[in-house]
């Protein structure tokens, strides 16, 4: 009956289905068809919805505040400005008008979030400069196409706030890890530019350092919009829903009562009900798809497809990566951004966890393939827009975007087999954490969680082989227990001075540490424990019986707490204290 509903459901989202619907209808149809009658419940669809990690996160109150900056950002003057500011810097460059499209396309996205306002804003812009400065028709075509995608690894992207948010993992160090990266993305895009601007003998402006300043000064508050969210986080002054929120009144201010673009009654409402329409879409598909994930985690699909592709011999990290990639590569062109963040993160989790992949690694080919993807033949989401932005058939686009394709797939490559790229700048963090636990004479499970991809984030495990000989290979041994303890091992020791089987030191006292060690388990006396002043002492019942009697007040032992035999009195004394070798 599952596969059913699912057939039925993959034909309704052929047909133009909302994602939404569909994640959400399927969650209800399969746990309602589900094998077990006693979990053919809606209430199973809540758990994953409602949990802190989900309902609690900021990320949830960031998500509308980020798109709303970015949509006041679109409506203003902001993008005429970025590009004047970008012209005066790197204009007089071999390629500079080249390079203005790249530095300008990723900033815009940056705040945006979306691949299509920087098509339509920025592109829009400089596909006529560009071509009025004798850029070929393919090379400035393919470059604004491009560009609507570059941005997405460099910090505050909103696609690196959703992939930590789905992924569990700490947003501030996703930014540490995606910038070198994409840095080195739009490095790669330069050289092609300029390598271009020589061979068509592109003319370049010279330098004029007095546009410089005052395109800098004209863009100065807009420069303000990264320092506010970055500045806050970094000094941890603020949280990133703090910062959101400070970010969304400062633009506000600075476009309505500064630049004067936009009229406080007339285009504010409107840009406003644009943005919450897309921030409430992406909400919705967020929560639709964690209640979908029950379900999934419930039936262990990822643990079947996992041995499922063991068996066909997939059992290398290099063989692995290559199906990941290109997974993601279709997924990417199939679906938009954020939903397919929603859709795979959680089912690749277990897979990675499985190859023992850097969770920042991950992150980052994860989010340059959708990079790749949305100007990737035949169905990348840019392919589509700039088609129509530019009234260009969308075949002629295939061709033209291919090489700017090929370089993003290059800086794939470096990503995925040279990891440190994307690892490096988490490495004093990872330092950090391990210093700190051996400050606190624990495990490291703080630097566990940065080093490798955890399929239980609750209880992390080592990643290296050398923390799995010193820790275990679930993290459970204790090199710093002189017994050679495990973490989850309570051992007993006798009080000093005090010999096995003697309680004539115990006071009244003592009672609520005994309570404790018998409700640990420590009084049982089958490892020839003893005890004194009670010869039905080693009977499970009278321990039992003790235990009761301490529970309900009964063992206090008054003014007198011994429970030597030497009397030879055990009816009128109270229950002797137990004592067990350790």
């Amino acid at each position: 009956m599952g596969i059913i509903v699912a057939i039925l459901l993959a034909v309704l989202a052929l047909i133009g289905m909302p994602l939404f619907a569909v994640m959400g209808g399927s969650s209800e149809a399969l746990w309602l068809t589900h094998d077990q009658e006693t979990l053919r419940h809606l209430r199973f669809i809540a758990p994953n919805v409602l949990d802190d990690r989900f309902a609690g996160s900021p990320i949830l109150v960031t998500i509308p505040l980020f798109t709303f900056v970015g949509y006041l950002m679109a409506e203003s003057k902001t993008p005429d400005r970025i590009v004047r500011a970008s012209s005066a810097f790197f204009g007089w460059m071999p390629g500079g008008l080249a390079i203005v499209c790249i530095v300008a396309s990723a900033f815009f996205t940056t705040l945006t979030g979306g691949s299509g306002v920087t098509i339509v804003a920025i592109g829009g812009l400089l596909y006529p400069a560009l071509r009025k400065q004798g850029y070929p028709h393919e090379y400035a075509l393919g470059l604004v196409t491009t560009g609507g995608s570059l941005g997405l690894l460099l910090p505050p992207s909103l696609p690196i706030l959703v992939y930590a948010l789905v992924a569990g993992i700490d947003f501030n160090v996703a930014f540490k890890a995606a910038a070198g990266p994409g840095i080195m993305i739009m490095v790669m895009l330069a050289i092609h530019a300029v390598y271009t601007g020589r061979k068509y003998n592109v003319p370049r402006a010279k330098p004029n350092f007095r546009e410089m300043l005052d395109a800098i000064w004209l863009l100065k508050w807009e420069l303000g919009v990264p320092l506010v969210i970055l500045g806050g986080l970094g000094t941890g002054l603020t949280s990133i829903d703090e910062s959101a929120a400070l970010t969304a009144v400062y633009t506000l201010c600075i476009e309505v009562f500064v630049y004067k673009d936009l009229d406080l009654k007339k285009d504010v409402p409107r840009v406003a009900k644009a943005s919450m329409g897309l921030a409430g879409a992406i909400i919705l598909i967020l929560s639709m798809a964690n209640a979908l994930i029950n379900f999934v985690i419930d039936q262990r699909v990822p643990s079947r497809v996992l041995d499922a592709m063991l068996g066909l011999g997939l059992t290398e990290t290099w063989q692995f990566l290559i199906v990941l990639n290109i997974f993601l590569l279709v997924l990417g062109m199939l679906m938009e951004g954020f939903s397919a963040i929603l859709v795979a993160v959680p089912l690749i989790l277990p897979f990675a966890a499985r190859f023992n992949l850097q969770p920042f690694h991950l992150a980052v080919m994860f989010l340059l393939n959708l990079e790749i993807a949305y100007c990737a033949p035949p169905l990348g989401l840019n392919l589509f827009i700039a088609s129509f932005r530019f009234e260009k058939p969308l075949v002629s686009l295939y061709r033209i975007v291919l090489p700017f394709t090929g370089i993003l797939v290059v800086g794939l490559l470096i990503v995925m087999y040279i990891p440190k790229v994307s690892t490096i700048a988490v490495d004093g963090d990872i330092a950090k954490a391990y210093a700190l636990a051996e400050k606190n004479k624990e495990a490291p499970r703080e630097a566990w969680l940065l080093q490798c991809v955890q399929e239980d984030r609750s209880n992390p495990i080592p990643c290296t082989d050398a923390d799995k000989k010193k820790w275990g290979a679930d993290g459970s041994l204790n090199p710093y227990d002189p017994t050679g303890g495990s973490k989850d091992v309570v051992v007993q020791k006798d009080e000093p001075g005090m010999g096995p089987g003697d309680t004539s030191g115990s006071t009244g006292g003592d009672t609520d540490d005994d309570l404790f060690k018998q409700m640990m388990g420590a009084g049982s006396t089958g490892s020839g424990g003893t005890t004194s002043g009670d010869p039905n002492a080693g009977a499970p019942k009278d321990d039992m019986d003790d235990l009761f009697k301490q529970m309900m007040g009964a063992g206090s032992t008054g003014s007198t707490g011994s429970g030597s035999t030497g009397s030879g009195d055990t009816g009128s004394a109270p229950p002797a204290t137990t004592s067990t070798t350790p």
